[in-house]
């Protein structure tokens, strides 16, 4: 430890001179604060440029949002704003979209598709009343559905249809039922009562449109109470993928 060197001082009255240590410096941390002074001012010029860009951008915005307000009431004109009468807005849900287009395309395209003239009577089955079934359809699923094992889901009256008509009306009814998962129906083709020579007219033209449907996996004569000789009961398949797929995939009691 060195130590700090003595100073001289007056005479004390004795005569003697005193000697005090001399005052040691202070330590010097001028280079610190001139490092840390210069790093603050670049912050704070760096933070006053990011204000100053949002500044900018900000009244970029208001600016164009004005322009464009200013052109849009110039194409509109003068407006009067419609009194308030405390209504309610009631969110209610849109519709499904329905690609009207496609459906007339598909109708067009079953039109010239579905033929009068096809020959299903070796495919009818006449053991307990006219009915269909693919090859891949259990006679257990025609037997149930002669007994009303599942519930009518849809209806169609071609009462009073020409033959073009009633084509077109049945196509369009078995897609948009096949389309929202409608699985069995019925189709009133009537018993000919009103026509000349009391014979059906779209009876057997009904049966043979129907089994060039994809989409139908079966069909029998409709018990009495659901409308007997006049009417069917259509099964449709079950989609899977966009697909008809022939097992069917519900079970419903009657009347349910």
């Amino acid at each position: 430890m060195t130590k700090a060197p003595l100073r001289s001082l007056p005479l004390s009255a004795g005569g003697v001179h005193r000697q005090t240590p001399a005052a040691q410096p202070a330590p010097s941390h001028r280079g610190h604060s001139l490092k840390d002074l210069g790093q603050l001012r670049t912050a704070l010029r760096q933070k006053a440029a990011e204000e100053a860009a949002h500044r900018a951008r900000v009244a970029a915005a208001a600016q164009q949002c004005e322009r464009e307000r200013v052109l849009f009431a110039q194409a509109v004109g003068p407006v009067t704003r419609l009194r308030d009468r405390g209504l309610a807005d009631v969110q209610t849900p849109r519709p499904e979209p329905e690609a009207r287009q496609r459906l007339l395309d598909e109708q067009a395209a079953l039109r010239e598709a579905l033929s009068d003239e096809v020959d299903v009577e070796t495919l009818l089955l006449t053991d307990d009343g006219l009915s269909f079934r693919r090859a891949s359809i259990g006679l257990d699923v025609l037997t149930k559905l002669r007994r009303g094992h599942w519930a009518i889901q849809g209806e169609l009256d071609l009462h009073g249809l020409r033959r073009d008509e009633a084509r077109d009306t049945l196509s369009a009814f078995i897609l948009q039922a096949h389309q929202h998962h409608r699985r069995c129906l019925r189709v009133v083709h009537g018993k000919g009562l009103g026509s000349p020579g009391r014979e059906p007219v779209l009876k057997a033209k009904v049966q043979r449109w129907l089994a060039q449907r994809q989409e139908v996996i079966a069909f029998t004569q409709a018990s009495g109470p659901q409308g007997g000789a006049g009417a069917l009961i259509v099964l449709l398949g079950s989609r899977v993928h966009g697909h008809p797929q022939a097992r069917p995939a519900f079970r419903h009691p009657a009347g349910v």
